[in-house]
């Protein structure tokens, strides 16, 4: 699985955003059919996106495309265009499906798309009350967290901390966590303000997230750093393998690092940390 620390949305009808993002630095795109597109451009889009998927190249970057849900005018044409881009042998990594309530909603997407790893945005009420069941979907890769549309149904207002939207937020992160599926935090709004941007991330890092969707490229290279394994973090990590395999050599259950106690579930942590520098490394080489 490749890492997934920046995803940042572009506008499928906005051929310069699409060109541009071909050399931004981040871990994924979302090619956006929905929010980002005005109705009277649907269709125009779609064709453009087409285009886009078949003959471009993205590098390393994933390739997720939001369509729109299958309840407005345009998703079924959406899930066709693109069924028919993939059987062309374009590359498209995933689909992100909006407005999903229910594990059924999935059902009408996969059988639309065979094959195709979906991606359910998390944006209603009725989806976190449903995460078990969606997330536990057998053609779901992952769920991305729609924090701005959560928090309008909510009524809730913004708060630095987040906290109208912990309980939403922790609820999607079981939910993928037992499951083993990847989970995207939601985007932040004020693109050009860096320490809200900073501390968002943080948080969501802290939480479990496995990275941040995004709305504008300002944002990618905070992210980034924000959801990456530190150099203080790799280097504990490799101490305390070294540590943890010492003592087990040695008939000992548990190792010590810096006056800590390291047990296995510590090493199932630190070789985590190792896997994800390793993937963003690789990632940054076939992006050179």
């Amino acid at each position: 699985m490749p890492p997934f620390r920046s995803v940042l949305y572009i506008p499928a009808s906005k051929e310069r955003a699409l060109e541009k993002a071909r050399t931004l630095n981040c871990d994924a795109i979302i090619f956006d059919l929905e929010d980002a597109v005005a109705p009277d451009e649907k269709a125009a889009a779609r064709r453009l996106l087409g285009e886009v998927l078949r003959h471009w190249d993205y590098g390393p970057r994933a390739r997720l495309v939001r369509i729109n849900a299958f309840e407005t005018p345009w998703g079924r044409a959406d899930a066709a265009a693109l069924a028919e881009v993939m059987a062309q042998g374009a590359r498209v990594d995933g689909i992100v499906v909006p407005k999903v309530n229910q594990a059924a909603d999935l059902d009408l997407v996969a059988a639309a798309l065979p094959g195709a790893a979906l991606w359910a945005m998390m944006e209603t009420p009725m989806a976190l009350l449903n995460a078990p069941q969606i997330a536990a979907h057998p053609c779901l890769a992952g769920l991305v967290m729609g924090t701005n549309d959560l928090a309008k149904d909510l009524g809730s207002r913004f708060r630095p901390d987040r906290l109208p939207l912990q309980a939403g937020l922790g609820l999607c992160l079981l939910a993928a966590r037992a499951q083993g599926k990847v989970i995207l935090d939601g985007v932040f709004n004020a693109f050009r303000d860096d320490d809200g941007l900073r501390g968002e991330c943080q948080q969501g890092r802290d939480m479990g997230f496995d990275g941040k969707t995004l709305i504008h490229p300002l944002q990618i290279d905070i992210t980034n750093a924000a959801f990456a394994p530190s150099a203080d973090e790799v280097q504990v990590a490799r101490r305390q393998i070294a540590a943890f395999d010492d003592a087990m050599a040695n008939g000992r259950a548990v190792a010590v690092v810096d006056g800590k106690i390291v047990e296995n579930l510590h090493i199932v942590t630190a070789r985590a940390t190792l896997t994800k520098a390793a993937q963003i490394a690789a990632m940054q080489r076939a992006g050179d």
